[in-house]
């Protein structure tokens, strides 16, 4: 892949995803899920090869339930005693960060990817990467969905089924779809 097609997805300029040296990423992240997967569920943790030699970063006592999903493995950070429940994707074709002690429920989803509104432009394959962060101690209900560019604060609680297209402040809760406080 040539460097200014990486420097314009990890700056969040619109790039071309059908790039070849993209998709060998995209397939050494699922060979390593799929290796996640087949593991025996007590070996089954971040720890395990598979996963530790793709993720950037990964804390202390970090769990992976299987199934898991990621699309690059190469943006995604892991604080401490975080938990991803079964079913958790994370497409991180931008930096996304999850702090430590957060808790993420059954088939969350993060997303990363903005496609192009211009349909000629979506079938060409641009898009634009935008990170996600999310902070310290906060829990993610089962089958939540988490949109490009959003930042959810420290302690949140972010409930079963929501969308949520905007940030969340520390401490705050959020429901529904688009996601509002409670």
């Amino acid at each position: 892949m040539s460097d200014a097609a990486r420097r314009k997805m990890s700056s969040g300029e619109w790039y071309c995803c059908l790039d070849d040296a993209f998709e060998a990423l995209r397939v050494t992240a699922r060979n390593a899920c799929h290796q996640h997967r087949i593991l025996p569920p007590s070996e089954r943790g971040a720890y395990a090869p598979a996963l530790a030699d793709l993720l950037a970063g990964i804390g202390r006592d970090v769990w992976i339930e299987a199934p898991f999903h990621v699309s690059y493995g190469i943006n995604l950070t892991l604080g401490d005693q975080v938990y991803l429940n079964a079913g958790c994707v994370v497409l991180d074709s931008a930096r996304v960060r999850i702090g430590t002690g957060t808790m993420l429920g059954p088939g969350v989803q993060i997303y990363c990817a903005d496609h192009h509104r211009d349909p000629a432009q979506r079938r060409a394959g641009i898009e634009r990467a935008l990170p996600v962060t999310i902070g310290a101690d906060v829990w993610i209900g089962g089958t939540a969905v988490i949109l490009p560019g959003v930042t959810i604060g420290d302690g949140a609680i972010v409930a079963a089924g929501a969308v949520v297209t905007r940030d969340v402040a520390p401490g705050d809760r959020v429901a529904g779809v688009p996601a509002q406080r409670l």
